[in-house]
């Protein structure tokens, strides 16, 4: 009996546990930082930034270019922070690109849900009202988490799209999890799944591909087996020296011009 009753307290202690991850694994995926709506215009006026898309809604920040606009371009953030936090995007417009930098819903001053399905669903509206607001084409960067993000939004939004930039992408984010839990079922247990290799399966646009080959979060194999399975036109760019948070020191104005031209190559 007594050994019986050890078996169920470890069932018992060993189903609370999985319960739990399964209940609060949004914090193990999202990471945003909150800050007043005044507080995030003000650090975005200092890099050229504007708030967008009106003054009575926000949903991220814009830069034009000096002169028109070859495309505009939608930037998905990574897990951690806020969208200002990635102003150094905004540099892009020095390419000839309006650039916006999309807030998810629950990060900076913006509320909302930290799930998958929110995440989605507003990008997707963003990328639509970008579309509405400054015509086409439309080009989607994401990076890492944003990655998922750009990927589900894509297949949501279909024809919306002209090129879409994944930087540090996985295939499909239980794979990524696996990895880092192997001794966990996080097959059955991940509610979260951004299934990037799915979304993309029917594109029919560019799509470039930039894994760092020192990634230790979300390492270099996940997304090169997402390329792989990608139609073409695809395209992938190795950065052999780079990790997952230092992969923009390790390219340069050059490297930018040749990964727009393969997304835009038609265009002046």
């Amino acid at each position: 009996m007594r050994t019986i009753r050890f078996i169920g307290q470890l069932a018992l202690m060993a189903a609370l546990f999985l319960g739990s991850l399964t209940l609060f694994q949004h914090h193990m995926l999202y990471f945003p930082q909150n800050t007043p709506l005044a507080d995030v215009l003000l650090q975005a006026q200092s890099r050229g930034l504007e708030r967008w898309p009106t003054e009575g809604d926000y949903r991220g920040l814009v830069r034009e270019p000096t002169g028109p606009a070859r495309a505009t371009l939608v930037i998905f953030h990574g897990n951690a922070g806020q969208a200002w936090h990635r102003a150094h995007y905004a540099d892009l417009s020095q390419l000839g690109l309006r650039v916006i930098l999309a807030e998810y819903p629950g990060y900076g001053p913006r509320s909302g849900t930290l799930r998958e399905a929110a995440l989605v669903a507003d990008a997707a509206e963003t990328i639509t009202r970008a579309r509405q607001q400054f015509g086409d084409p439309v080009l989607v960067l994401g990076e890492s988490l944003g990655a998922g993000v750009a990927a589900a939004a894509f297949a949501q939004v279909p024809g919306s799209v002209a090129g879409l930039l994944l930087i540090t992408p996985w295939d499909r984010l239980v794979n990524v999890a696996q990895h880092h839990y192997p001794w966990l079922p996080v097959r059955w247990l991940l509610r979260d799944r951004y299934d990037s290799q799915q979304h993309l399966a029917q594109a029919t646009v560019p799509i470039a591909v930039v894994v760092a080959e020192r990634d230790t979060i979300v390492p270099a194999r996940f997304g090169e087996r997402l390329y792989l399975e990608l139609p073409t036109p695809r395209h992938i760019w190795r950065l052999p020296q780079a990790g997952h948070n230092d992969w923009l020191a390790h390219v340069d104005a050059a490297w930018w011009q040749e990964v727009f031209d393969f997304l835009l190559p038609l265009l002046p």
